[in-house]
């Protein structure tokens, strides 16, 4: 697949573009900007031999290291499809004079509205009932309605957010609607109406539904632990449309499973596409998405035009987004 056909422009490789594009969008956006290669997906094995003497890379999970910018001496510019960027090496980006940019905040709205798809599935199983009914569950009931699990209620709930940039305050917003009290914690108090900044031992105990929105660094891995699940309340949620490795996923298995916490709605876990013995595959009223908060086609689309601004801008030697 290529973009205009003219010699003037430089060579770009997109190494795995079927995640952002697998087929309702268009690279139209990139025609006038370089001759271009678009990859669905790239084994590890072949990252070298298809950035080949191309300057310009876009990546999504493709993972481009000091050995892979060593070998690639020609590589001028990373393109990352994805607000985090960890699967550049950048330290190795910057010795090699090498910019990396990366897409931030296309995705706010869509994935502040997945906390609520796996939060009020977990209230009000939708699905169970639905099916049931196909069944003929509801045709052979003697009553008017019937119930096949605890229905929740949302509001005056207490919904507790680990981290607050623009996600967390998306879904603060969205809480405040349905009538929730919203708590907080960083590392960094905010000056934030209708938010209480409370100490994260204390949001864990308080918190009727937790959502993780943090950065996945050193201090935050496995954060939510045997330990801090030890502080929740048995009838608490835990979201997490984050970071996988936010989670002890052994850990929280086995509170789900000893009902030490109610329910789990997660969206990322620490190896995607998860090993067959993922504990959490199999773990009580554990609910698994397979990281699609990000992927409504307006996010995509939106991530497409930043993508492209931000080569557009490299070009022109204003280069904006810049991680390295």
């Amino acid at each position: 697949m290529g973009g205009m056909n003219s010699e003037a422009l430089p060579q770009l490789v997109v190494l795995d573009g079927h995640t952002l594009n697998p087929g309702d969008l268009s690279w139209v956006a990139f025609d006038e900007l370089a001759r271009f290669t678009v990859h669905d997906r790239t084994p590890a094995e072949r990252t070298v031999e298809r950035i080949g003497e191309t300057t310009l890379v876009l990546t999504n999970k493709t993972v481009i290291d000091q050995q892979v910018i060593a070998a690639c001496p020609a590589l001028r510019y990373i393109g990352v499809l994805a607000t985090g960027y960890n699967v550049v090496d950048i330290d190795a980006a910057k010795a090699a004079n090498i910019t990396v940019t990366n897409v931030p905040a296309y995705g706010n709205d869509s994935v502040a509205q997945m906390v609520f798809a796996h939060l009020l599935h977990l209230c009000r199983n939708v699905a169970l009932h639905a099916d049931d009914v196909k069944q003929g569950g509801w045709s052979k009931c003697d009553d008017f309605c019937y119930t096949l699990s605890p229905q929740v209620e949302l509001t005056d709930l207490t919904l507790g957010l680990i981290g607050f940039g623009r996600i967390g305050q998306q879904v603060a917003q969205i809480g405040r609607a349905m009538g929730m009290k919203i708590t907080y914690h960083t590392r960094t108090r905010r000056d934030v109406t209708d938010a209480e900044w409370v100490e994260l031992d204390d949001l864990l105990k308080r918190s009727d539904v937790i959502s993780l929105h943090c950065p996945l660094t050193d201090a935050t891995h496995h954060l939510i632990n045997a330990q801090t699940l030890g502080l929740m309340r048995r009838s608490a949620m835990l979201i997490n449309t984050g970071r996988g490795p936010l989670v002890d996923e052994q850990a929280l298995a086995d509170a789900l499973n000893d009902g030490q916490i109610a329910g789990a709605g997660l969206d990322v876990l620490s190896s995607e596409p998860p090993e067959v013995d993922n504990p959490l595959l199999s773990a009580r009223n554990c609910y698994i998405t397979p990281h699609i908060a990000w992927a409504t086609q307006a996010a995509r689309q939106r991530l497409m035009n930043i993508a492209a601004d931000n080569l557009r801008g490299y070009l022109a030697g204003e280069a904006v987004n810049v991680v390295s």
